[in-house]
């Protein structure tokens, strides 16, 4: 009788560190994704005064400073990780143009205000990088642990459910992997 007891009380023991485990995990995930949150509302935030300062330089780009506007909206609705990560890969591209239409503009390039907004935005992009890479750490140990024997046979029952990744588009992948040419 207290071997049944024993063999009860321990197994006990071990599905709770498990379901424990699972929501620690899942926790972390989620702080993760609020540390993503939180540095794209900075972003976000940026990009309308960057996009003023650019407007008073470059009035005939209207095709361009309303890409970002657009990207910039399409990135603060998005609902999941996957609509939200495809949004955020957009709105780096229109940025890419915003900043990539300072080239043609000498005044615009050594306007302090856009120097520091570009400065800025730099920094949170770097920002989101980092907690990009902290996501989906946590994205991959809670999927892991999810994954792994014995968990595997109780996350389901528990209602622990496999998470996304934070991706790069395929066309932001395709854009490192062709080294820029140099040519004189």
């Amino acid at each position: 009788m207290f071997i049944l007891l024993g063999i009860v009380v321990v197994l006990g023991l071990f599905l709770i560190a498990i379901y424990n485990k699972l929501v620690a995990l899942r926790q972390t995930g989620n702080q993760a994704w609020s540390d993503i949150d939180v540095q794209l509302k900075q972003r976000y935030d940026l990009i309308p005064n960057l996009v003023n300062t650019v407007k008073g330089y470059a009035k005939h780009e209207k095709d361009t400073l309303e890409a970002v506007v657009s990207a910039r909206n399409a990135a603060m609705s998005a609902g999941n990780v996957t609509d939200q990560a495809a949004a955020e890969n957009m709105l780096t591209g229109a940025l890419k143009s915003l900043f990539a239409l300072a080239e043609a503009y000498p005044d615009l390039k050594a306007n302090t205000n856009f120097l520091q907004l570009q400065a800025e935005i730099s920094d949170v992009e770097n920002k989101i990088a980092a907690a990009r890479r902290f996501y989906n750490n946590a994205v991959a140990e809670y999927n892991t642990a999810q994954e792994q024997f014995p968990a595997v046979m109780l996350a389901k029952q528990f209602g622990f459910s496999h998470r996304d990744f934070f991706e790069v588009a395929a066309s932001e992948r395709a854009a490192v992997s062709t080294p820029p040419s140099v040519k004189f």
